[in-house]
């Protein structure tokens, strides 16, 4: 309660939630992205992963490095580590580092405003992960199948009009390459992200054994994860591996798919 003629203060549940296009004095720490409109249905035949590679060199990956070991350290709870990084050092931030793999006690993980792409199936090993806040992320279109390994995870805050295949504006999915031919050596250390949506692949998403380099079976599958239904791009080892993949969530494509023209619910756009 505050006192008469003071003004209430509030909580900021995201830390630095300013806008990411006019905060810090007009620095930008998020690009703009293009790949479907996210504010009204509109048909479209295609659309594709983002290209980006992360520069491992940058300022922002080299603290952001340092943020993940400091936390794995002292066993914090809730990690919100662009906070700790100037506008630019954001822009340079793309995907997370594997190491997040460390960070088995965060309960909260926070990438409010973020200019993420894409983020690694390490996010799987984050055991006690209860709550994952990635909004306003808007170049964030989908997720790694791993994240369903985070059992206790039961909130999230997405922006979901940025997601592939999404209720309200039913945007398409990137079309997924069909499984490599018998024999192919496919270099699953370096990929082409904007075929593969990532530049490497280690296990599978669904066994967790390792994906041969002509064994990479790619689909989508849409899956409630606490509180939103994400897009999950699954990295499998096998035609098996596929077959025992749940159902889609209620309202979206039922089963596995590579992407593509394939036919979705209408949006709920209102």
């Amino acid at each position: 309660m505050t006192a008469e003629g003071e003004q209430p203060l509030f909580v900021n549940r995201w830390g630095d939630t300013s806008s990411p296009a006019h905060a810090w004095g007009g620095a930008r720490r998020a690009d703009t992205c293009s790949c479907f409109d996210q504010w009204a249905p509109h048909p479209r035949a295609r659309v594709g992963f983002h290209a980006e590679r992360q520069d491992t060199s940058a300022p922002g990956w080299q603290r952001l490095l340092e943020l993940v070991d400091e936390a794995a350290a002292d066993g914090r709870e809730e990690f919100r580590p662009l906070t700790e990084l100037s506008p630019e050092e954001r822009r340079q931030i793309v995907t997370l580092p594997p190491s997040i793999a460390k960070l088995t006690a965060v309960r909260h993980l926070v990438l409010y405003g973020s200019n993420l792409v894409r983020i690694p199936p390490e996010i799987g090993a984050m055991g006690n992960l209860e709550e994952f806040t990635p909004y306003t992320s808007y170049r964030l279109h989908w997720f790694p199948y791993e994240i369903t390994r985070c059992r206790k995870l039961t909130r999230s805050t997405v922006s979901t009009r940025a997601l592939f295949g999404n209720y309200k504006l039913r945007p398409p999915f990137p079309q997924l390459p069909p499984p490599p031919d018998l024999g192919t050596e496919l270099d699953l250390s370096n990929l082409d992200p904007r075929r593969w949506g990532t530049t490497a692949i280690d296990n599978c998403g669904v066994c967790a054994r390792p994906i041969a380099p002509g064994g990479l079976h790619q689909v989508w599958i849409s899956r409630r994860v606490a509180t939103d239904v994400l897009p999950l791009l699954v990295n499998a080892c096998s035609q098996q591996c596929v077959t025992e993949l749940p159902e889609g969530a209620e309202d979206y494509i039922p089963t596995p798919h590579r992407g593509g023209r394939v036919d979705q619910p209408a949006p709920d756009w209102d």
